[in-house]
């Protein structure tokens, strides 16, 4: 959403870099610069406006002038004011101290309010609660039908006693959905639901009698939270619909929908500093759980590329298997050899995360490799899914065994080239390498060296992994030299070390190469 705005600070603040002292001349550059990019992201003028009003104030200000570095302070300086105006600090709901807690919905027709129920009640039933659905919106044709179907894949109940309008009847629609709002409200209470959710219809722009209708809807049932659903792709249009919804219905909060699109994204900086009311939430795919609590702090990141690692960490903890975990950390405690089992299990883990590209762009700097992470094929991870699933249980278990034929028949099981699965394999023995180094605390990179824990995993446990020695010449007076030269080296070796039981046996007996020491030693030693 934001990868323009992105893009434009991101190249504003690479002009400071290296700069021990800024002029006011560079401030008024960097200044007009923020004004173009806000501008370009369709962020509404008045906003623009006092936006860069305070960022050149306090840039111009002592905390920048006494810095140590002076265009870091700038970041900080926007940053600071983008969390301001995107409501300063995170706004959860307000549940109801007695009885269910009534949440309304109003907006635009379009903007998503009837898929976003069911996001934010599947979201809601995660952090325990027992939400409820009230189908209010009977004017559009098969609206009750659609929030039955969301509220079946998100496993909650749906109060919907009135099929609402068909294509026969959009002139003189039947139902009332200011008694259908008030007979919910009082069957969550009868089954107790803690939360109920109603669903109203959309309006076509300004529309006097829907706001109307939206404004008895609140009057009967006293909501305790009023969500202002928008959709993130309007562009400027954005402040002038909230002022209206907002005099309509005084809503108490912002639902953001389309955050995931290619649209410029002004309205989720204008809406909440124009209203004065915060953004709560953010719609962020299609999918229920394509949905988050709105940050400020963590959506300022994300807008100046510094990431958003808490947020990606949320999703790790909610997401990932404690007890799978457990069982691989068992595992490397035992040495156990990293198998194609346990490479399938770490896969799954990982896209019970979600979209791989929504998490890499969630890290710090991500904008620097867009490109790479918008032509990433997400189906690669179900092709690599595929290979595996092909195998045969022992073969997942010793991959060694995988000749010729068998990667052929592994090729065409899975759909894929035999170059595929060839690469697969080396990737995942290099993989279990490193593991298997990991496990044995050392390093991956570092040859084992022996009485140095943690440089490599400790002393090779058979001759085969010994460095070889260097190969004697076929000449037979270069070889008698080559040895006359040994026995002098080893004489000198014998000198310089004291007598005794060092390394276990007798100086005079001292050989380097009986020493367990990476390969290339013996020549760093002359031997």
């Amino acid at each position: 959403m934001f990868n323009s705005l992105s893009d434009r600070l991101t190249a504003t603040f690479k002009n400071l870099r290296g700069k021990g002292r800024l002029t006011e001349a560079d401030v008024d550059a960097t200044v007009r610069e923020i004004r173009r990019a806000l501008l370009d992201a369709d962020v509404a003028v008045p906003v623009v406006r006092e936006f860069t009003g305070r960022v050149r104030e306090r840039a111009l200000g002592a905390e920048v002038s006494g810095a140590l570095n002076p265009s870091q302070q700038i970041v900080k300086i926007v940053n600071e004011e983008l969390v301001e105006i995107l409501g300063g600090e995170t706004r959860r709901i307000r549940l109801a101290k007695s009885g269910p807690t009534i949440i309304m919905l109003a907006g635009l027709q379009g903007a998503g309010k009837t898929t976003l129920a069911g996001k934010l009640s599947k979201w809601l039933k995660s952090q325990g609660h027992s939400p409820m659905l009230v189908a209010c919106d009977l004017q559009r044709p098969n609206a009750v039908t659609q929030l039955q179907i969301v509220g079946q894949r998100a496993k909650v109940p749906v109060f919907a006693p009135h099929p609402g309008a068909t294509y026969t009847e959009l002139e003189h629609p039947a139902g009332d959905p200011v008694e259908v709002a008030r007979a919910g409200v009082e069957e969550a209470r009868q089954k107790l639901h803690d939360v109920v959710i109603v669903d109203t219809a959309g309006r076509l722009g300004v529309d006097a009698d829907m706001m109307e209708q939206a404004r008895q809807i609140r009057r009967a049932i006293v909501p305790n939270e009023v969500l202002f659903v928008i959709d993130s792709m309007i562009g400027q249009d954005a402040v002038n619909t909230a002022l209206a919804f907002d005099e309509g219905v005084n809503f108490t909060g912002i639902v953001l929908s389309k955050l995931d699109g290619d649209a410029r994204g002004g309205a989720a900086l204008s809406v909440a500093s124009v209203t004065g009311k915060p953004v709560m939430f953010a719609s962020t795919g299609e999918g229920l759980d394509d949905f988050e609590l709105f940050h400020p702090d963590r959506m300022a990141s994300r807008i100046l590329d510094m990431g958003d690692v808490l947020t990606l960490i949320e999703q790790a903890e909610k997401s990932w298997d404690k007890d799978e975990a457990a069982r691989m950390a068992k595992k490397f405690a035992d040495q156990e050899d990293f198998t194609l089992d346990d490479f399938l299990a770490q896969m799954q883990q990982i896209r019970n995360m979600g979209s791989m590209k929504k998490m890499l762009m969630m890290m710090p700097g991500a904008q620097n490799i867009r490109q790479q992470l918008e032509q990433f094929d997400e189906r690669e991870i179900d092709r690599v899914e595929a290979i595996v699933r092909s195998m045969t249980p022992h073969e997942r278990v010793a991959p060694k065994i995988i000749n010729g034929s068998r990667r052929a028949r592994i090729a065409r099981g899975s759909g894929v080239h035999v170059s595929e699965v060839n690469g697969l394999l080396e990737r995942f023995a290099q993989a279990q390498k490193m593991m298997k180094k990991m496990a044995q605390g050392g390093m991956p990179g570092m040859p084992g060296m022996p009485g140095l824990p943690g440089a490599g995993g400790g002393a090779r446990k058979n001759a085969k992994s010994a460095p070889k020695k260097k190969a004697k010449s076929g000449n037979p007076a270069k070889a008698a030299q080559e040895r006359k030269d040994a026995e002098a080296r080893r004489a000198n070796a014998a000198k310089a070390l004291p007598t005794g039981a060092a390394f276990g046996q007798q100086a005079g007996d001292f050989d380097p190469s009986q020493l367990n020491l990476p390969k290339g030693f013996d020549k760093f030693l002359g031997k």
